[in-house]
């Protein structure tokens, strides 16, 4: 199960997250932990360099992308290999949808758009979507056409 989708400014703010499965009360202290994570390892990374990491049983698979960090947390069957996968749409996407590595700026100002990636390529802890020209047609924000 992919336990959390984390998006994080260079200043360690959270910008999105998306967890499934973990309970509120240890939200928290994985919000945190994945910050600090980043701000110590982050660093000097290229974009999309992916880092990996374990921790209580559960693997971690983060990078950078412009001015933003992405960590993607899963478990069981979701390995370091799976979350690669995972957060290699996921880059890939946000790319799409801003036009480039975006800055902080303009990953909120797509923030929208960025919410109804996330949402189609992981639902409810699982990899749902991972074709790019699917994921860009069912986001395309135009209401469904008449029978």
């Amino acid at each position: 199960m992919l336990l959390a989708v984390l998006f994080a400014n260079s200043e360690g703010n959270v910008l999105v997250e998306r967890f499934n499965g973990v309970p509120a009360e240890e939200r928290l202290h994985w919000r945190s932990f994945l910050v600090k994570l980043g701000a110590e390892n982050l660093k000097g990374v290229k974009n999309e360099e992916l880092l990996v990491a374990c921790h209580k049983s559960v693997y971690i698979v983060y990078t950078v992308l412009g001015d933003v960090s992405i960590y993607v947390v899963g478990k069981d069957e979701y390995d370091e290999l799976a979350l690669s996968e995972a957060i290699f749409v996921i880059t890939s996407a946000i790319k799409d949808v801003c036009g480039k590595p975006p800055t902080e700026r303009l990953f909120l100002d797509k923030y929208g758009k960025i919410c109804l990636c996330l949402d189609e390529i992981v639902w409810t802890g699982l990899l749902e979507n991972i074709d790019k020209d699917r994921i860009k047609r069912l986001v395309r924000l135009k209401p469904p056409t008449e029978f």
